[in-house]
């Protein structure tokens, strides 16, 4: 995110990060990446020299969620929670007990072992190991190599035996009665404009120009989620979209894994699946032949997903900061999406 989270400073942080042994001299930098979850760099002072310090100079990557805005995981802060421990527990057990070294996993807190825990009443906190690589962006396509390395990675993925945390991730959207209810009050001459912040009347604006063609897309999702039952499912990231694929070399790495859930493996392989070739190479590593069916399920999905969340946060009261602008851009570049590919 690139404004910084209300309510949570840097010595709440620091503090938290003392469950990790990171001792109160570190220094923190905001890093305003990503959207949706906030992030530190953690950096230990070049002059430590204690006894069983931490080596001067380490560094971290310190995740706070904010477990208000995380529905995929539960309903309301204290089940997102448990929500959220068991994708981290899942993505730790990944990486310390399947082989796979190129998932990016929270690290155990020295005390109790947990992968995150509570900061406050509604926020969360988790520490990676700070990976010196280059991040991908989101929206920007993966070069044919980077591509061809991620449908490797997940084909390991898929094909490791399932952590005990790991449940079905839902296929339902989160907040489908929110955008329901925001498209019949888009058509409701005597509903209360959205005067919630400088983006609420816009939304509505573009929701009600629009609300023929996305319920119409409600529908084909209706249609296409019909397909997954019976299927096959396997352990999936959930969004191995460029911006969670981190390059270290000839490597790829993957990010972000409070997703990760059991699926089929349309789930992930929409976001990186360019043409029949990827999926080719897939179904040769894994003998699984993607089903173009469901991979438009989970694309049309995901589209959906944005437009109910961006609805969400601009029929409530927001401002008109940078995160607000990058929300209403991508709910425009969405909604245009889901009308120029209508059936």
């Amino acid at each position: 995110m690139q404004e910084r989270l209300e309510g949570v400073g840097d010595e709440d942080v620091r503090h938290a990060l003392e469950a990790w042994r990171i001792g109160p001299a570190v220094s923190l930098e905001y890093s305003p990446v990503g959207f949706g979850d906030y992030h530190w760099t953690a950096t230990a002072p070049m002059a430590e020299a204690a006894p069983e310090a931490v080596p001067a100079g380490r560094k971290w990557f310190v995740t706070v969620a904010d477990l208000g805005s995380k529905g995929y995981l539960g309903d309301g802060p204290e089940a997102a929670y448990r929500g959220l421990r068991r994708a981290m527990d899942a993505a730790a057990h990944l990486c310390e007990h399947s082989g796979l070294d190129f998932v990016v996993a929270p690290l155990r807190a020295a005390t109790g072992g947990e992968t995150v825990r509570r900061l406050g009443t509604r926020h969360a906190i988790s520490v990676l190991r700070f990976v010196p690589g280059t991040p991908g962006r989101y929206g920007r396509p993966l070069t044919p190599s980077a591509r061809h390395r991620v449908i490797d990675l997940l084909a390991r993925l898929h094909q490791a035996e399932p952590p005990a945390s790991l449940t079905v991730a839902p296929s339902a959207l989160p907040h489908r009665v929110d955008l329901e209810q925001a498209l019949d009050d888009t058509q409701d001459d005597r509903a209360a404009a959205w005067r919630g912040g400088p983006f609420g009347e816009p939304t509505r604006a573009l929701l009600s120009a629009h609300a023929g063609a996305l319920r119409g897309r409600l529908a084909e999702l209706d249609r296409l989620t019909g397909k997954l039952d019976g299927r096959r499912h396997v352990v999936t990231h959930g969004e191995p979209h460029p911006g969670n694929v981190l390059t270290l070399g000839d490597r790829s790495l993957l990010i972000d894994w409070d997703t990760v859930g059991l699926a089929p493996p349309e789930r992930d392989l929409w976001h990186v699946a360019e043409d029949q070739a990827d999926l080719d190479r897939y179904a040769e590593a894994t003998g699984h032949r993607p089903d173009p069916s469901v991979l438009a399920g989970y694309r049309l999905r995901w589209a959906l997903d944005d437009v109910a969340a961006f609805a969400v946060r601009f029929r409530a009261p927001h401002d008109g900061g940078a995160d607000s602008e990058q929300a209403w851009a991508g709910l425009r570049g969405t909604v245009a999406w889901l009308v120029s590919t209508l059936a």
